[in-house]
């Protein structure tokens, strides 16, 4: 008699709970592929390495968990940049909301429509680098992504361009469950500019695959909505070529359930890539995850890790961060900083930093600390005259800032800077 394993159930409960896509032949391959590679994974579980700090049944239950609408009248974020804004409403493109799909020195167009092409040089990524990422270590969720997700952005930049691209996503359903993909090819000695801001939906599981090619340059920088609620996995998989840069930024506040991975691959010389994340939390609701893995495999390339989490109330936050240095990616510069802030005893911070390395001329550090507010500067401001939740307040803006200050854009620091400076000053109010 057959025994019931919950692992792989789940993962054809979540698959049959989508509609199966329609599509060109090499999109549907790509997606039986990658619902092939999920049925032989099944759904994470606390038990899996990667996977034992967080528990990620909130983000494979069937039904899905509701998560209340949050109301707030802060201006959607980015709204004072000059960009072109692309909405998605609990995961589903929304053109009414949206500007045209019009900008100089880029081509775009929505998942469904690249992927009912019989010919697009969408083939050669979608699906690709995510099947790539899965090595060695397994990522079932966005798996399951690329097998079901008919929503998202195609975005080709041929050359410079003079605005970044804005997707806002909104929640409006309490249980609604969106997947969202988005396919990214920066041409080489293009540059391109992607912000991302807003929850997305009760559940949201995204991911973004981007294949930077020589000389050119991809930034992204992303505020996940202020849902309390919320529950989100998301997935960063990027390529990158000879003399390329790229930078990705996370700032996270609230939500239940929050895991965020980056894998990134060096296939280029002479490349850079820094990836980073600020996050508050406040609550024993509040678990917040990165998990990036870098791997370096060719010369005289370097890589940034730079994460910062302020947790008070039992909140808990983790990193786990990896630097894989393979046989011959000589020059190697690899750096990785995870610290944690904890407001007080009930809190927790977690952490996994590792080095793994091949090659013998390289310059790779990891660091992971975790403390308290510095009893001394906060004496120091408040006998000054601030008063002690704000003498905190600005010592957390400082811990944080230093994150925040990796993204490339002045503008754009000063920007998450200020509103988190607003969110601040209201709690305190």
């Amino acid at each position: 008699m057959a025994v019931n394993n919950p692992k792989f159930d789940t993962s054809e409960a979540l698959l049959a709970a989508f509609r199966v896509p329609n599509g060109a032949k090499w999109a549907l391959d790509a997606r039986r592929f990658a619902a092939a590679n999920f049925r032989r994974m099944g759904i994470p579980v606390k038990r899996d390495e990667y996977w034992k700090y967080t528990n990620p049944t909130g983000l494979t239950a069937l039904p899905t968990p509701k998560a209340a609408l949050f109301q707030n009248d802060e201006t959607p974020m980015f709204d004072g940049v000059d960009r072109v804004k692309l909405v998605f409403v609990d995961g589903v493109f929304d053109a009414a909301q949206s500007d045209d799909l019009v900008l100089d020195g880029v081509e775009l167009e929505t998942l469904e429509d690249a992927l009912s092409k019989d010919i697009h040089w969408a083939k050669d990524l979608f699906g690709v680098l995510e099947a790539n990422g899965q090595k060695p270590v397994e990522r079932p969720l966005a798996a399951l992504n690329t097998a079901v997700a008919t929503q998202g952005l195609v975005i080709r930049a041929t050359g410079k361009t003079d605005k970044p691209i804005a997707i806002r996503y909104i929640h409006s359903d309490d249980t609604s469950d969106a997947m969202v993909h988005h396919v990214v090819k920066v041409d080489a000695g293009a540059n391109l500019t992607v912000l991302e801001s807003g929850p997305g939906a009760a559940r949201f599981n995204s991911v973004m695959e981007t294949d930077v090619l020589d000389g050119a340059a991809f930034h992204h920088v992303r505020t996940q909505g202020r849902d309390h609620e919320r529950r989100t996995a998301t997935h960063m998989f990027g390529r990158l070529g000879t003399d390329s840069v790229f930078r990705s930024f996370t700032m996270t506040v609230n939500g239940v359930l929050t895991r965020n991975e980056s894998i990134l691959e060096f296939t280029g010389d002479n490349a850079k890539a820094t990836v980073g994340g600020a996050s508050a939390g406040d609550g024993s609701g509040f678990h917040h995850d990165d998990t990036v893995f870098i791997t370096h495999d060719s010369l005289n390339c370097e890589s940034r890790q730079v994460f910062k989490k302020v947790l008070r109330n039992g909140a808990t936050g983790v990193f786990q961060g990896k630097i894989l240095v393979k046989a011959g990616a000589q020059k190697t510069d690899g750096y990785q900083i995870s610290q944690g802030l904890l407001l007080d005893d009930n809190s927790n911070f977690l952490a996994k930093p590792e080095l793994e390395i091949y090659a013998d001329d390289v310059i790779c550090s990891h660091g992971s600390t975790v403390g308290a507010i510095d009893d001394d500067a906060l004496f120091y401001l408040t006998s000054r005259g601030v008063p002690k939740s704000q003498a905190q307040d600005i010592l957390i803006l400082a811990f944080l800032g230093e994150a925040i200050d990796e993204i490339d854009d002045s503008a754009l620091s000063e920007g998450i800077h200020s509103r988190l400076a607003d969110w601040m000053e209201r709690r305190r109010g």
